[in-house]
Formats: structure tokens, C-alpha cells, sequence
């Protein structure tokens, strides 16, 4: 009646969304081999130059963690947006998420900000990683623009099988 019960449903989108300002890169130049050589699966990168978060797929939150975010799409994709390498050690205190577990996000909507200077001064790579982490079941093919992008910006698509 007043729109206090209304839920956000999950739409069929393939699009793939900047998480942040900077340079996208292909996952295989990250300096991490977890990500570089897809044992976590296959994905993209950015160099940041922002510091807003932004949803990287039109999808359910899955996961929410200090320096990751999981999504699923309406199609079964699973992606993992992995903020900085090896900013587990930092226990979340650069992250500020305003998603959690269950919320229904929009491709290209604020998810929330990171704060680089904790991460700069923990001597981390700032590279944001996005990972499609059931590519062997799931993921067709995924074409995104590289070089410089816009947070949010619509950089590609990413079919399923």
C-alpha cells in the first residue's frame, strides 16, 4: 500500500558494468597467479582512479566480505568482485558496502567506497579484480572494452553456456 513492502526482483541482464573509474585490463596482467593464471576462474581487471564501488552485474548479493563482493545473476553466472590483492589482511577497515547477502542490485549502482589510502599505506596492489567464478559450467564467452572507463559504465556483456 505504501510501497514499504516493495521487492526489487531479479532482472535477466547480460551486461557487464565498470566497478570502478580507471583502466580495464585483461585478468591475465594481474600481479596475483591466483587470479592471472584463472584458477579462481576467468574475468577482467581494473587500475583504479575512483573510489566508488559500483555493481559489476545486474544480480542477488551472494556474499559480502571486508575486501569482496559475490553476485549472482539471474542466469546462474557467478561473479566475485575482489577488491585490491591480498587486502584480506586489512580485516575490511577500507571497505564501506552498502549491499548485504540477499539485496537485488542493479548493473552500474553504487555499492559502495573504498578508502585507497589504507590500502596504499598497507603496501597493497589497489588492481580490482572481477571473476566469473563457475566459468567451467557457466560461462560462454564475456567481451569487455578495455582501457579507460567511466564507475558504472556499461564496459561489455557476458553470456552463459
Amino acid at each position: 500500500m505504501f510501497g514499504f513492502s516493495k521487492k526489487k526482483n531479479l532482472k535477466e541482464d547480460s551486461h557487464l558494468y565498470a566497478p570502478l573509474s580507471g583502466e580495464i585490463i585483461s585478468i591475465s596482467e594481474v600481479a596475483d597467479p591466483v587470479f592471472s593464471k584463472k584458477m579462481m576462474g576467468d574475468g577482467y581487471a581494473v587500475e583504479p582512479t575512483g573510489n566508488q564501488l559500483f555493481a559489476p552485474v545486474s544480480a542477488k548479493v551472494s556474499l559480502v566480505q571486508g575486501h569482496a563482493l559475490g553476485f549472482v545473476r539471474a542466469d546462474g553466472l557467478e561473479v566475485l568482485l575482489h577488491v585490491g590483492i591480498d587486502t584480506v589482511s586489512l580485516n575490511g577497515a577500507p571497505f564501506t558496502f552498502k549491499v548485504k547477502e540477499g539485496d537485488i542490485v542493479d548493473g552500474g549502482q553504487e555499492i559502495g567506497h573504498v578508502d585507497w589510502d589504507q590500502v596504499k599505506k598497507a603496501g597493497l596492489s589497489q588492481t580490482t579484480m572481477i571473476v566469473f567464478t563457475n566459468t567451467q559450467d557457466k560461462l560462454g564467452n564475456f567481451e569487455v572494452k578495455k582501457g579507460t572507463t567511466t564507475a558504472g559504465a556499461d564496459i561489455g556483456s557476458a553470456q552463459v553456456k
